[in-house]
């Protein structure tokens, strides 16, 4: 085998492999180049998916004869000078590769004029070899056109996807620039269409609505942390907002955009159980850190970097996500619910339009005045019916087992009750305080004993899930409890088979099932005995849960302590609460709705369904055609 040199063709076919790898890629490079000329408008024109053409043009500082001839050098560039530059880069290009690679595998084109010339430079370049350098009259700031992409590179042509796919990739990509730098006016057109425009105001949050509309903006919660030499800003949606891919989850570092698996898994856990196995909600994350823990220059298209302390990024990304989900003490149970369809945004033409008059209305008065002594014995009798504490939950009434004992204070059970300790008080303390929150939203019915309905402060309609509300409810409660759960024994212990893996399971997680308020112990060969279960639960549903916790817990590849306790609560929760078919009246819902707005995270169930959802009076409008 003899070793040989290759020549320069094939070097920047090769290096060009590395650094193009579709007409995102080009796009990706030089817009890149314009944000480093301080460019603040930007206007990307594709066509055919860009690889028959597009057009990169910008306002930035532009360059001379002789920097237009360096630049399509290979490794010549204006951003570093020396290897210990590379540890405090500012800029998003470095290595003076891109456009080489680009011109290499295309039909180039940059013409670019500085500000203080009065005539700018066009390079023309086919497959990496120069047809002309010559002065031309232009703008100033650069245009950059690249024409048949992979044109003499077959090869790499026919592994391109659809033309409708490239051209996404490239949407995808300047979206996520846009958000990355919110100062700069950007365009796309796609096929002579206008198809993203940013207004270049440095607010994200407008950037966010240009692009994605009013429904998303309006469910935006702020992102805000500081420690330290980590600072974290930006945006992410409540629960109710998700998607079935992260392509609309932004990830920017010190400027760049990048992609991040130790990232992605801290929003992931932050939001635990608020989404659904395949829901992404949005994010942007505006990451700032020292640019000494910071290495970029780990992948061909910079497109990842790594990190000097993961751990602590990953703390860093948790606590800020997770206290920005997190409700505030201001928030009610009505800013809670996910919108029911995408809306565009609506101007009201008329100054004082005119309202109609609800068919439903709340007291104007205050509503402790109008608390009578028998609404408040109306209200203490439907929440002793939802919340006996430690005899399980069927709404309608059901016999007692007799073979079940509650180790708990008698006094639980009064709801008026002074002697009430702290543990054994129930979620609503004060019955005056609860009428007066329960006007937040006034319950009107139920939809086939299924769903709530309720009229909202100002107008519309939600519809609650009674059995979702009720499982975060109850889910809240255990997770609250730092000792044991409340039990009870039973008096005929229930004896169990169970095949050899649910018999490992129980060995392997019995102090965290005990702690859950399951006691079980190994009564035989392939036995269990089940002493214990939770004050909340059916002792006729008892063997159906444990059942089904073993296999939830069969399910999870080496879980933690923290993922086992919340797929046991989350079941326990499940199956506790009321079901679909319970009927509920007025006070009861308005109980459910009350200590829903008091859970930590009222937007969905454990498992992830919504909670609850709004019509807005406008929504309602535009179905019986009122308004356009």
């Amino acid at each position: 085998m003899t070793i040989h040199i290759l020549d320069d063709v094939t070097v920047d076919k090769i290096a060009a492999g590395e650094v193009v790898e579709r007409p995102a890629s080009v796009i990706k490079e030089l817009v890149e180049n314009s944000i480093d000329a301080q460019a603040d408008k930007i206007e990307v024109e594709i066509t055919a998916g860009g690889t028959s053409f597009m057009r990169v043009t910008d306002n930035g500082t532009g360059m001379d004869m002789k920097n237009a001839r360096l630049c399509v050098l290979r490794h010549a560039t204006s951003k570093i000078q020396q290897v210990d530059d590379l540890m405090k880069i500012n800029t998003l290009g470095f290595r003076g590769e891109a456009l080489p690679s680009i011109a290499a595998v295309s039909r180039f084109t940059l013409m670019t004029r500085p500000q203080n010339a009065d005539l700018g430079t066009m390079v023309r370049i086919t497959g990496g070899s120069t047809d002309e350098i010559e002065e031309i009259g232009c703008n100033i700031g650069t245009t950059i056109k690249v024409e048949d992409l992979f044109f003499n590179v077959p090869a790499r042509k026919k592994f391109l996807k659809t033309t409708t796919t490239e051209a996404n990739k490239i949407n995808d990509f300047i979206i996520k620039l846009a958000f990355s730098k919110p100062h700069i006016a950007f365009k796309l057109i796609n096929n002579n269409k206008m198809t993203i425009t940013t207004p270049g105001n440095n607010s994200l949050y407008d950037a966010v609505e240009c692009i994605y509309g009013a429904k998303v903006s309006e469910e935006l919660l702020p992102v805000e942390l500081v420690d330290e030499d980590i600072k974290i800003t930006g945006f992410i949606t409540k629960p109710a907002v998700i998607r079935s891919s992260r392509s609309w989850q932004t990830l920017i570092v010190n400027g760049r955009v990048i992609t991040s698996r130790i990232i992605y898994k801290a929003i992931d856990n932050a939001y635990h159980s608020l989404l659904p196995k395949s829901g992404y909600p949005f994010v942007v994350l505006n990451i700032e850190i020292d640019k000494r823990t910071v290495d970029i220059n780990v992948h061909p298209q910079k497109a990842e970097v790594k990190f000097e302390d993961e751990s602590r990024l990953f703390k860093a990304v948790y606590t800020a996500v997770a206290e920005a989900v997190k409700p505030s003490g201001k928030q009610q149970l009505s800013d809670f619910a996910a919108p029911i369809a995408d809306k565009v945004l609506h101007i009201q033409t008329q100054e004082n339009p005119p309202k109609q008059a609800p068919l439903f209305t709340a007291p104007k008065q205050n509503m402790a005045a109008a608390v009578t002594r028998q609404n408040l014995d109306d209200f203490r009798a439907a929440q002793q019916q939802l919340h006996p504490q430690n005899i399980p939950l069927p709404i309608e009434k059901s016999a007692k087992p007799a073979e079940n004992i509650v180790r708990e204070n008698p006094a639980a059970m009064d709801f008026s009750s002074k002697a009430s300790t702290q543990e054994n008080k129930p979620a609503c303390p004060n019955d005056t305080e609860n009428m007066q929150e329960a006007a937040n939203l006034l319950p009107i019915g139920q939809i086939d004993a299924c769903f709530i309905v309720a009229q909202g402060p100002n107008g519309g309609m939600y519809i609650i899930d009674q059995h979702a509300a009720h499982e975060r409810i109850l889910y809240d409660k255990f997770a609250k409890q730092t000792d044991r759960i409340a039990v009870q024994p039973l008096l005929v212990h229930l004896i169990l088979d169970v095949n050899s893996a649910e018999s490992d399971l129980i060995e392997q997680y019995q102090s965290t099932l005990y702690e859950l308020g399951f006691n079980a112990e190994l009564a035989g060969q392939n036995q269990i005995r089940l002493k214990e279960i939770p004050a909340d639960i059916k002792s006729s549903e008892a063997e159906t849960i444990f059942r089904e916790i073993l296999h939830s817990l069969a399910q999870l590849h080496a879980p933690t302590p923290q993922e086992i306790r919340h797929s046991c609560l989350a079941m326990t929760a499940c199956k506790a609460a009321i079901k679909a078919g319970d009927i509920l009246n007025i006070a009861q819902m308005k109980i459910i709705l009350n200590e829903l707005a008091r859970t930590t995270l009222p937007y969905t169930c454990p498992h992830g369904r919504p909670t609850i959802i709004k019509f807005s009076t406008y929504d309602l409008e535009k179905m019986f055609k009122r308004v356009q």
